[in-house]
């Protein structure tokens, strides 16, 4: 499966993944103008667009996408929070899988200060490998197996934070992002020896190391690590 980075991070963030036949978008928090560029203006080629939730850094381009008839899916908490309706627009569930393509996706449910945030597992029908992504949330209450990708939101260490916040800030982001420390522990505690490749995102800016992040997942995982 092949993952491309068009943005990551506090000021944007979306992902193209493609198995060779059907491409998605994850997420789409970036303008649509800067997604046309990362894709060399080849739009067209998008099947359908994953939205997690409805912070503007994850959903930004969302109309101006589905005003050119891509399909969007996502939470209906989320379509509610952002005026989001119409044709294109596509209300799923957590746990309910559907299909884009050649992709079958199964939404689940996240902990973050947003209605009815989402994460995503998808299956390509075409190479049998699993990709799971996920980003803003402090926790995950599921497990994972046979996962082949894995994109991750790494967004702060205890320590780090420790030094450089001030105490109402750490805690908004504590009951909302995922730190190296939780990532750990969710690695440990799932079967991933299956795993190919690891993808580091939506580091914070001034609470991250992403050489260590990155070090320290390596160690752990004994596969490839990219920080996006």
């Amino acid at each position: 499966m092949e993952v491309q980075v068009l943005a990551s991070g506090s000021s944007g963030n979306c992902y193209r993944i493609s198995d060779g036949e059907t491409d998605l978008l994850l997420d789409c928090g970036i303008p649509l103008k800067r997604i046309q560029s990362g894709l060399d203006f080849r739009l067209d080629v998008i099947s359908g667009v994953l939205v997690t939730h409805c912070h503007g850094d994850h959903i930004k381009a969302a109309k101006d996408i589905a005003g050119r008839g891509i399909p969007i899916f996502t939470s209906q908490g989320t379509m509610d929070a952002c005026d989001l309706s119409g044709y294109f627009f596509h209300a799923v569930k957590p746990l309910q899988s559907f299909t884009v393509g050649t992709f079958v996706i199964l939404p689940f449910d996240v902990e973050h200060d947003a209605p009815e945030p989402l994460g995503f597992v998808v299956k390509s029908k075409v190479t049998g490998e699993k990709l799971l992504y996920f980003t803003d949330t402090y926790y995950l209450k599921y497990r994972f197996v046979g996962i082949n990708y894995l994109m991750a939101e790494c967004n702060y260490s205890k320590k780090t934070m420790d030094e450089n916040l001030n105490p109402v800030l750490k805690n908004r982001i504590i009951e909302s992002h995922m730190s190296l420390e939780t990532l750990l522990d969710m690695l440990k505690a799932n079967d991933f020896n299956e795993l190919k490749r690891v993808y580091l995102l939506h580091l914070s800016d001034s609470n991250s190391d992403a050489e260590y992040f990155k070090r320290e997942v390596q160690a752990l995982t004994g596969t490839l690590v990219f920080v996006c």
